[in-house]
């Protein structure tokens, strides 16, 4: 993926280059130490000292740990949004094409769960963080939004609430689900994606099925 995203742009105090070795050695401590401990536990110090660099170094790059969450969940952005791509194309059948957006974020999330509590905690304490958060979901929420006014255009959805609307409720309803999984909470990961399929499809084409 591209480092000019705009949530790499957001995150980073440096111009982003996610192969400076320092900055990779950093996150790759930043990430051990999150395995181990909570974003609150971690000590700046003891991150620097197992990357091999001085404590200045990070504030080089990052100006907190919240911010450095953000900096390893740039995957999990990348992902996010490729699913969205695939999502506001709207091409071939509806059910498979909401079912592989929705699994994706799962997938993601199901591979770096430690960085994903991390990043709760982050949004729950960091203002930088909340902000650069909703951006990304702003972002999200427009290209949805378009996707179901072109849809009902065509005369492939129906009329139904108003798009900005419509995309940011359903977009909160998978946050919701991703974070109840990280934290071992809510119906097992196949029902869950079950039921956020049924609810998306039945939101914005009024069924359940693929292409008419």
């Amino acid at each position: 993926m591209s480092d000019e995203r705009p949530w790499a742009r957001l995150v980073d105090r440096r111009s982003v280059n996610r192969g400076d070795v320092r900055r990779a050695g950093l996150l790759r401590a930043f990430d051990e130490l999150l395995r181990e401990q909570t974003l609150e536990e971690v000590n700046v110090a003891e991150v620097s000292r197992r990357a091999g660099v001085t404590r200045s170094a990070f504030y080089f790059y990052f100006e907190s740990k919240a911010a450095a969450v953000m900096a390893l969940m740039a995957e999990l952005y990348d992902d996010a949004s490729d699913a969205t791509d695939l999502l506001v194309k709207a091409e071939g059948d509806r059910e498979p094409r909401i079912r592989r957006v929705i699994t994706t974020l799962f997938d993601s999330v199901e591979r770096t769960p430690h960085t994903y509590r991390a990043l709760l905690e982050a949004r729950a304490t960091s203002t930088s963080v909340r902000e650069i958060w909703e951006a990304g979901r702003a972002d999200f929420a427009g290209m949805v939004a378009e996707m179901i006014t072109r849809e009902r255009a065509a005369g492939n959805a129906p009329d139904g609430p108003d798009p900005a609307a419509l995309a940011a409720v359903l977009l909160d309803l998978n946050d919701h689900a991703v974070e109840r999984h990280a934290l071992g909470t809510g119906p097992a990961r196949e029902r869950h994606i079950d039921a956020l399929t049924h609810v998306w499809l039945q939101s914005i084409y009024g069924t359940d099925g693929g292409t008419p």
